[in-house]
């Protein structure tokens, strides 16, 4: 019987010790999750004119690094110095990885007066209104605007086109540090094209690009880090050559004026109004450069005899040159055309054509791929020696 009991306890501790194996020491208690929403770290703002734009990026999770899965308040509000955040737009809804944007229209105690310095803000809500913190800050500057641009027009010419707006008047006083800012937009983006096996394709123009055109006085210093459209001025009108377009397109042109200011130990800018657009086609209509330098010279074979006369020129740099051709004629004769009807490649002609005795006057024209002829060149003319 002893040997029986003790067989029973020795069981008995095997199954306690089994029991404790398979249950595990509990952890400690976790809180629940405040299921808050990331605070927004990219706002950022744009002013032009009186009106303010935001721009930002919803969070997709939470402060517990849990997705999110339904829409987020917003709530945006603003502040000027080291006042209140006023309490600018609040009724918005959007959802976890979506772009956020909200544009208001200043006050007019804002849009007016001097430059000082404002900072937007979003913040987040969860369901029980409350949030993780503001965004970071979003810098603007209130005050008054530079005035707007007026009689903006644009004109294509060969090497560009121009823009010509209205100039400020003398007595409008305007911040030191002020420019002209250029929208631009393309209108007839053509699709992407294949090139063909061993040539590179074209790059694609961009449809929208900013231009800037610094004041006289800032690029001859120098000073312009854009490096495009410097200005001609002349009385009354201020004028610009936009040269990055292309032929056979159609371009819209928006411009404002736009002032640097340091306000509160920042540089910030201070957009104006944008003007009315202006739309330009740009067709290719515009014929090669004149060619210049045309000049006639005899030859002559060793016998003494001569036999034809070498014109020679300087050749058109245009992009889209095809060729030349050459005209002659004698005394007060009618011209006529003495090149073949091939297009001349380069810039020579060798005329076998001719007489002893002679007088002949020769012009020259360029001619583009689209089948464009110049204005012919000045005359030139060549006697051939009588035998």
């Amino acid at each position: 019987m002893k040997t029986v009991h003790i067989f029973v306890l020795a069981g008995l501790a095997v199954g306690l010790v089994l029991g404790l194996a398979g249950c595990g020491t509990p952890g400690a208690p976790q809180p629940p999750s405040l299921n808050l929403p990331n605070r927004v770290t990219d706002l950022a703002a744009f002013r032009t004119g009186s009106q303010v734009s935001l721009t930002w990026t919803m969070p997709r999770k939470n402060t517990d690094k849990l997705l999110l899965k339904n829409n987020i308040a917003v709530r945006v509000c603003r502040r000027e110095g080291v006042a209140d955040c006023v309490v600018t737009g609040g009724d918005l809804q959007l959802a976890p990885g979506a772009t956020g944007s909200f544009t208001e229209t200043l006050p007019a105690t804002l849009a007016s007066g001097a430059p000082r310095t404002l900072a937007y803000f979003v913040e987040l809500k969860n369901r029980k209104d409350r949030s993780a913190g503001l965004s970071n800050p979003a810098a603007v500057l209130a005050g008054q605007t530079p005035a707007p641009v007026t009689g903006l027009t644009a004109e294509p010419r060969k090497d560009g086109v121009i823009l010509r707006w209205t100039a400020m008047s003398p007595s409008v006083r305007e911040p030191a540090r002020t420019f002209l800012r250029l929208q631009r937009k393309l209108l007839t983006p053509s699709a992407k094209s294949k090139a063909q096996p061993g040539l590179l394709e074209p790059p694609t123009e961009p449809v929208d690009r900013t231009l800037v055109v610094e004041s006289p006085s800032a690029a001859n210093a120098g000073s312009n880090p854009h490096g495009v459209l410097n200005p001609n001025l002349n009385p009354g009108l201020d004028r610009a050559l936009d040269r990055e377009i292309r032929l056979d397109q159609t371009y819209e042109y928006r411009a404002q004026r736009v002032a640097q200011v340091t306000a509160d130990g920042q540089t910030l800018e201070l957009a104006g109004e944008l003007s009315a657009p202006v739309r330009v086609e740009v067709r290719d209509i515009f014929p090669p450069a004149v060619p210049t330098g045309l000049a006639a010279v005899a030859s002559a074979l060793d016998s003494g005899k001569v036999v034809s006369i070498d014109l020679s020129w300087q050749p058109v740099a245009d992009a889209n040159l095809a060729g030349y051709i050459v005209y002659r004629r004698e005394a007060d004769g009618a011209w006529q055309r003495v090149s073949p009807a091939q297009l001349l490649v380069g810039p020579a002609f060798h005329d076998a054509q001719v007489l002893p005795g002679h007088t002949y006057r020769y012009q020259v024209s360029a001619i583009d791929q689209a089948g464009h002829e110049s204005p012919r060149s000045a005359e030139t003319q060549e006697t051939v020696p009588a035998p």
